[in-house]
């Protein structure tokens, strides 16, 4: 059984949720604005916290900024919900550390499906003990504390930035298809948008350096072995 924090403010969304995730067994509290969800997250940080975009008083993505920047709170599983399905909406999202994302009319065994392999990642991440630290080069990547270093300077990171890099560093030089990348992203192969690896790629591009993953055409991504 997992705590399941639902934020959604359409009260039959949030009953389809919340009785679907019952049904799978899990505990389930339902806020329907993204205040209560950022108290109730601080009170006692759930499982997953399932996240709709639009919201009054704080809208999801102002939830999920706000929850990235505490210590406390900024690993809490995250799989955000919105009927806005432009893809600069889910760039947002993912951006802000989102973990998944789901664009609304959305099918309730997907949302499950979505959130099971969440649960699984959260539940590995928090059991026995973390994978040693992994060095490449001038990058370290630390599963034990979530830290980045690159160049002896730590490195922010949004979770699905970490998980990319952490699967590129345990294998330096080998040449990752976008598909087996998403597979680790979302625990899921063969689940759609491999823009979303591009953009985590950019922007570790960004904070580390643009030399450090290759882009290999036709294929997909390396991590260059070179100080």
């Amino acid at each position: 059984m997992a705590r399941i924090l639902v934020a959604e403010d359409d009260p039959k969304q949030a009953e389809l949720i919340r009785r679907y995730a019952v049904a799978e067994g899990h505990d389930v509290t339902v806020v329907s604005d993204g205040r209560a969800a950022v108290d109730a997250v601080r009170r006692r940080a759930p499982d997953l916290l399932v996240l709709d975009v639009m919201m009054p008083r704080l809208d999801g993505l102002d939830v999920c900024r706000i929850l990235r920047s505490a210590p406390e709170t900024e690993t809490v599983p995250i799989l955000m919900l919105t009927a806005r399905a432009t893809e600069d909406d889910l760039l947002d999202g993912l951006d802000l550390g989102a973990d998944d994302y789901l664009t609304k009319p959305y099918s309730p065994r997907e949302l499950m499906a979505r959130s099971r392999s969440l649960l699984r990642r959260h539940r590995v991440r928090t059991s026995g003990p973390a994978p040693a630290a992994v060095r490449a080069g001038a990058l370290t990547v630390s599963p034990a504390t979530h830290e980045v270093r690159f160049r002896g300077q730590a490195v922010e990171c949004t979770p699905g930035e970490f998980r990319l890099l952490e699967t590129l560093v345990a294998e330096p030089g080998r040449v990752f298809t976008r598909d087996q990348l998403l597979a680790e992203l979302h625990d899921r192969a063969g689940w759609s948008g491999s823009r979303t690896v591009d953009v985590h790629v950019a922007n570790l591009r960004k904070k580390l350096d643009p030399a450090l993953i290759r882009t290999v055409h036709g294929i997909g991504y390396s991590l260059s072995v070179s100080d």
